[in-house]
């Protein structure tokens, strides 16, 4: 079994699990803050990798693996696969982020931090009043993450919108789980007029299906949209026509990144040079700003 990394010792090895995950940025992020930590040595790849094999390549892994980054359809098996998990990642029911511990592998989801981090830096959110609730548009994996974020801020409820109830109840779990109020309203019924007075809007959904609603919902103050590619989406260009504030899902990637590094290396992430390498590598199109 892998045991804690030894950082300062010996190069380490890191990796992006997933199918597909040839696109992945998450090596310009990771390479960026190796470099400007001094980690000579040190690697980050991109493997191509299903959920159904996740489990016994990690298990065939040597002492020298820092750390591993997973993403869709691996998170639910990286999670499995953990000797330890952390509090929020068991709430979410998934795992960005696989460390060596003396059990194992210890599973984290720092997509809650990229929730969080892309609302304070990007979407400019710095609190609430009192039994205040969010909005999620969507119940997947990603508004499972944005949920436990919603506690995280301060937010006492969340109220999700989706087109099939039945679909929200691991979701529902996850916001319950860290102590949220949950309301869960059918999108054929909504006035989504009323979501936009929510504190912070979180979509998780295809910009498609939002397009029949911009009217109402471009009053929101705060929006993360995790659509990056292609910005601004009809949404945010809505919400920003209105003079509320923008985060994205390239925010996330960013945010979520800074607690992996940090997990990986032992080491504070430098998160300048991680934000200047990956805004060069999308082409200055967002700003990514940093609080």
């Amino acid at each position: 079994m892998p045991t804690e990394p030894s950082h300062a010792e010996a190069p380490g090895r890191a990796a992006v699990l997933g199918k597909p995950v040839e696109h992945s940025l998450s090596p310009v992020l990771h390479g960026a803050a190796y470099q400007a930590l001094g980690l000579t040595g040190w690697t980050y790849d991109r493997i191509e990798m299903d959920a159904a094999g996740l489990p016994g390549f990690v298990r065939g892994l040597g002492p020298e693996w820092a750390g591993l980054s997973v993403t869709m359809p691996g998170k639910r098996a990286a999670l499995a696969v953990a000797a330890e998990v952390t509090p929020r990642a068991a709430a979410v029911g998934a795992a960005n982020t696989l460390v060596p511990c003396d059990s194992g592998w210890r599973a984290d989801c720092t997509d809650v931090d990229g929730v969080v981090g892309a609302l304070r830096s990007a979407g400019g959110f710095r609190g609430t009043d009192p039994d205040a609730a969010g909005v999620v548009l969507g119940a997947g994996g990603t508004a499972a993450a944005a949920a436990v974020a919603f506690a995280e801020l301060g937010l006492t409820g969340v109220r999700l919108v989706v087109r099939d109830p039945a679909r929200a109840e691991e979701t529902s779990a996850a916001a319950a789980e860290v102590g949220l109020a949950v309301e869960v309203l059918r999108w054929s019924e909504v006035e989504f007029a009323e979501l936009a007075l929510a504190p912070v809007l979180v979509s998780t959904v295809p910009s498609a299906a939002v397009e029949p609603h911009l009217e109402d919902l471009a009053g929101a103050r705060c929006l993360l949209d995790v659509i990056y590619d292609p910005w601004p989406t009809p949404l945010a260009r809505a919400v920003a026509q209105r003079g509320g504030r923008l985060a994205t899902g390239l925010d996330m990637l960013l945010h979520q990144a800074f607690g992996q590094v940090e997990q990986f290396t032992g080491q504070p992430a430098p998160r300048e040079a991680m934000r200047d390498a990956l805004r060069a590598a999308t082409g200055g199109t967002i700003p990514l700003p940093l609080e």
